[in-house]
């Protein structure tokens, strides 16, 4: 895989392990700030555990999920959509919203369940807040690392294939970073997708 991870430009990666594209200057500076404060405080943010290495652990982040084809979606999830859509050619009916309050706050490596996604359909990833570094692995050795820092307002996009062939993450950090909320667009199948609640205050 000579091409992996060739270069930072808007094609990262595009190759026989799939594509990866980022797109750092989606939404103007101003706007994706008002989207971040609007989403921190208003969404109803959940908190949850799960087991991991056969002990029941926090998930280290808040998180919450929408189906996109809801009436009363938010409007800032509504424009960010229409966002994720035209930079990923692609029309999502999912998003879950992940809100990291901190550096411990964090995504273990993983790649997305093939169950849980429409075949071939990519996933889009739009953040909003303070910078994270965002960590993708090859799953065959030898291993190569992509370290990508995700802008506010910047978008990436993943083929349905680097599910198959790279792991994801965002690893906790010493570093004194502030809020981060990401955005993951999905194409989940009719059954598989499930809404949460949206709280004004």
């Amino acid at each position: 895989m000579s091409s992996l991870f060739a270069n930072l430009s808007h094609t990262v990666l595009d190759d026989e392990s799939g594509s990866v594209r980022y797109f750092p200057d989606c939404v103007p500076p101003a706007l994706a700030q008002s989207w971040f404060e609007i989403l921190r405080e208003q969404v109803a943010w959940n908190s949850f555990r799960r087991v991991m290495y056969e002990r029941e652990v926090d998930v280290p982040r808040l998180v919450a999920t929408f189906d996109l084809t809801a009436a009363d979606l938010p409007e800032p999830i509504r424009a960010a959509r229409a966002v994720a859509e035209r930079f990923s050619a692609h029309v999502f009916n999912s998003v879950g919203v992940n809100r990291y309050r901190d550096g411990n706050d964090s995504v273990a490596p993983h790649n997305d369940k093939l169950d849980d996604l429409v075949h071939g359909a990519p996933i889009a990833l739009l953040s909003l807040g303070s910078v994270r570094r965002f960590t993708m692995t090859t799953k065959t050795t030898p291993r190569r690392h992509l370290h990508l820092d995700l802008e506010p307002g910047s978008l990436l996009v993943m083929s349905y294939d680097t599910q198959l062939h790279l792991d994801h993450s965002v690893p906790k950090t010493r570093t004194d970073v502030g809020e981060r909320i990401s955005l993951a667009f999905r194409d989940r199948p009719a059954v598989r997708r499930t809404r949460t609640s949206w709280r004004r205050k």
